[in-house]
């Protein structure tokens, strides 16, 4: 039994209103949902937010689930983790169906392809593990290229190994979570609410696919990538 999940606040700092905000065509929440029903692989998308705005603009792009999110699970400084618990606790309520599986999709994330959640949960199924996260290759390496700063005022590199690595290809590859896709078994979250587990995998995703709308500029740079598609 698996459904996504879109949370959605609506008290977005950062871009106002972005949620609801027209991005090439269509409002920013929208892409998510369609990717979603367009995989073909959840029998509900589920859509939680304590924005009216954001879950009638939901409806209407298709998500089939509805969520009112609480308001303690919508201020600046909740964690996502018991909104999702909350929404999926209503739509196993309302089903009388117990998920097994969820992936939680990011709204801000508009430039990922239908293509990367189906490459997910075939990865989730393949290894057997608690969790599934997406991300792209870093462009720094903590071997290399990223500096810590000691309590001296001084920099060193930020992962030191004895011996030093000499060729950054014989690094360990080293990602950044883009927060796109979590596919998570829905019984080890019950008892454990968290994405990362110990045996978590990661998919790999394009920089192009991993753009995560936080400002003005990831807007516009999303829907440039969005447009020329």
């Amino acid at each position: 039994m698996r459904v996504a999940i879109i949370c959605a606040r609506g008290g977005s700092k950062g871009v106002p209103r972005k949620n609801v905000r027209d991005i090439a065509g269509k409002p920013l929440i929208a892409w998510s949902v369609e990717q979603a029903l367009d995989s073909g692989v959840f029998q509900d998308v589920i859509v939680s937010s304590d924005d009216p705005e954001i879950l009638d603009v939901a409806g209407k792009a298709g998500a089939t689930f509805l969520v009112e999110r609480p308001a303690e699970f919508a201020t600046d400084s909740a964690s996502v983790l018991p909104a999702i618990e909350h929404g999926l606790a209503q739509w196993e309520e309302a089903k009388k169906q117990q998920v097994t599986t969820f992936v939680l999709l990011q709204p801000t994330s508009p430039t990922r392809a239908t293509n990367d959640i189906v490459g997910a949960i075939e990865l989730f199924e393949t290894a057997g593990v608690g969790s599934v996260v997406t991300g792209s290759l870093a462009k720094a390496s903590p071997y290399f290229s990223m500096l810590e700063e000691q309590p001296d005022g001084s920099v060193a590199v930020s992962k030191r190994v004895d011996p030093p690595y000499v060729r950054r290809q014989d690094a360990p590859k080293c990602y950044e979570m883009n927060g796109s896709i979590y596919v998570i078994d829905r019984v080890r979250f019950s008892s454990d609410q968290r994405s990362l587990y110990p045996d978590t995998r990661i998919y790999e995703m394009s920089e192009e696919a991993s753009v995560d709308i936080d400002t003005e500029l990831d807007f516009k740079l999303a829907e440039l990538i969005l447009r020329d598609r």
